[in-house]
């Protein structure tokens, strides 16, 4: 590895230090390329096999299968373009790689607290040596001469690894906890709706064992169907309002709407959607759907569903998340999915005769949702905590 060497400045050293370390003084600056090796895979991204041997690393998040290794080494592999370029990946053992992935290993530090280092610092400097216009990506200088900071003592560095790693693990796991919810939830509504063919589902509350058999009933029936509008944008009176406007990009996938980009005044000559209106994205991205938690309105790519006085807000939401992949699926082979208000109104649900055994079913899958919201809330606020622990754990600086 070609050294280079770095003036050391003063003042570097992290606002927050393990107490054994205070007095240790400043860290050193120096070039990532002094303390490891870095080089690159040589294969093309599409050499994986299905039933491989050994892990072959491109530059997506995951990692495929290959039958032949080139690496045996403890190593951090960076991706080095693509939408998750800076993505860092551990490895220790036997691997191949992508020609566009950084190997970097034989190093003289952590490696962990290399890592964590690049976590922190690498995607500002991808952002900073960006061109104009150009999508973003890693040369070989982006690493060899990027600017790392070193403790002197690399019982500090190991520290600093340790901590880190610790709230890793608590993530992963609070992670683990989500994915188990989110799957109970999926496999619960399979029970609580009528599968393809049946007309009631395969669990039903103990109350309403002996009731009638579910009905069939298009969206068009259950409620009224309204497809969204933008109000003119040329016309700054209709806008800035109290009434939400909402758009595919406002809508995040969770059960309730809770806040959009832009709103508008009330009086804009297109119809308000009440709250618990039921909206479902009908171009492009077809299925993201939320229930409006205020009144509304949506653009056009969106048709909205008011549920008639025969049917609980909360279960036509439900029942439509249910279907949604069958809506999907009427789209999967258009060049551009669209899915008209006519052709909306016709498709359908099975639904309990009664608001009650609706009700009974929203209120089931809604304290769920409650669980898996809580824990969504819960892992943001420990990868906030962790960003702004590596904020005062690392000396903030500059990249040149």
């Amino acid at each position: 590895m070609g050294v280079k060497m770095k003036q050391i400045k003063q003042g570097l050293a992290p606002k927050l230090r393990f107490r054994e370390f205070e007095k240790n003084g400043d860290w050193e600056e120096t070039f990532l390329g002094n303390h490891c090796e870095i080089t690159t895979g040589k294969l093309d991204a599409n050499a994986m096999v299905e039933r491989g041997q050994y892990r072959f690393y491109t530059c997506a998040k995951d990692y495929y299968l290959i039958d032949k290794y080139a690496f045996d080494t403890d190593a951090l592999l960076v991706s080095g373009n693509g939408a998750n370029v800076g993505y860092i990946h551990h490895y220790k053992g036997k691997f191949n790689a992508y020609q566009r992935t950084y190997v970097l290993d034989r190093f003289e530090q952590d490696i962990f607290f290399i890592k964590y280092y690049l976590e922190k610092n690498l995607h500002k400097r991808i952002s900073t040596e960006k061109k104009d216009g150009n999508t973003p990506y890693i040369v070989m200088s982006t690493l060899t001469d990027m600017v790392v900071m070193l403790p002197k003592d690399k019982k500090e560095q190991q520290k600093i690894a340790d901590c880190l790693s610790s709230l890793d693990e608590l993530i992963e796991a609070e992670d683990q906890k989500l994915e188990a919810l989110q799957h109970h939830k999926k496999g619960l509504m399979q029970e609580l709706f009528p599968a393809e063919g049946q007309t009631i589902p395969k669990r039903r509350f103990p109350e309403f064992q002996s009731a009638p058999e579910w009905e069939k009933k298009t969206l068009g029936e259950v409620g009224e169907i309204v497809t969204g509008k933008t109000p003119s944008t040329a016309d700054e009176s209709l806008w800035n309002g109290d009434i939400q406007f909402v758009t595919p990009t406002d809508i995040k996938e969770e059960k309730y709407q809770w806040k959009t980009q832009r709103s508008i005044v009330g009086n804009v000559g297109t119809k308000i959607l009440p709250k618990h209106s039921t909206m479902f994205t009908c171009i492009a991205s077809i299925g993201k759907m939320s229930l409006s938690i205020r009144p509304c309105i949506t653009n056009q790519q969106i048709n909205s569903i008011i549920p008639n006085g025969n049917y609980k807000n909360e279960f036509v939401y439900y029942s439509l998340l249910n279907i949604a992949p069958l809506i999907k699926a009427t789209q999967s082979n258009t060049a551009l999915p669209i899915i008209n208000k006519t052709d909306f109104s016709k498709f359908t649900l099975l639904t309990p005769i009664t608001t009650v055994e609706q009700q009974k079913i929203a209120d089931c899958l809604s304290s769920l949702d409650e669980l898996i919201e809580a824990q969504i809330k819960k892992l943001e606020s420990l990868r906030l905590h962790k960003k702004g622990l590596m904020q005062q754990l690392f000396p903030n600086h500059n990249q040149e």
